[in-house]
């Protein structure tokens, strides 16, 4: 058998790997996240992982993907309960704000579009990153929109007032991820309330 073929059939699965990039990003943050490091933690080379993934930017954006895809289920699931409109968007937002400085998820985000932030919009990396934050919109529009519709948020453009919105998480987030002193998430999550509360309180 062939040394790739041996690797291929010896690696182990694909959600493991990025499941312990994530773990480590968690202890360590991302400076102990090497492809050596990360190879030893899950029992690979990181020649064999370089087979994998090619590079570490490609490595971390993975990783964010299933981040993202675990987080959009959780998103999913509670945009489709039968509890009212607002309490669902409460929900969204407890899901969107970082739990913490140094929130692993959002460590990872920043570092992401950090490292593309020089590439052309339509690259590859640049499309994935965009096509996460469009599925974060495009269920925060329809969310709203079935408030509005059914008489339980007052009216909006539910398009615009998602970009206004999300922009006012983006900034409140960032806040909370590097821990900048006076914006802990209690005090984001209060302030955003209140903010929906003024916006589309009937």
């Amino acid at each position: 058998m062939a040394p790739a073929a041996r690797a291929r059939r010896n690696a182990p699965p694909r959600d493991q790997v990025l499941s312990a990039a994530m773990a480590m990003i968690a202890d360590s943050g991302l400076d102990r996240l090497t492809m050596a490091a990360l190879g030893r933690e899950v029992g690979m080379s990181s020649g064999h992982l370089l087979y994998y993934f090619k590079t570490k930017d490609e490595l971390l954006l993975q990783t964010l993907e299933w981040s993202e895809g675990r987080l959009g289920e959780e998103r999913r699931a509670l945009l489709d309960s039968t509890r009212p409109a607002r309490a669902r968007l409460d929900a969204y937002v407890d899901l969107y704000v970082p739990d913490a400085p140094r929130d692993p998820h959002w460590t990872l985000w920043l570092e992401v579009w950090n490292r593309s932030q020089y590439a052309d919009a339509e690259a590859e990396s640049r499309v994935r990153q965009a096509a996460i934050e469009k599925a974060w919109h495009r269920d925060l529009v329809a969310l709203l929109a079935e408030g509005v519709s059914r008489g339980e948020l007052r009216t909006v453009d539910p398009e615009r007032f998602a970009a206004r919105l999300r922009a006012l998480l983006d900034g409140f987030s960032l806040h909370v991820a590097v821990g900048l002193p006076g914006t802990d998430r209690a005090q984001v999550l209060a302030h955003v309330r209140e903010f929906l509360d003024d916006a589309l309180g009937q």
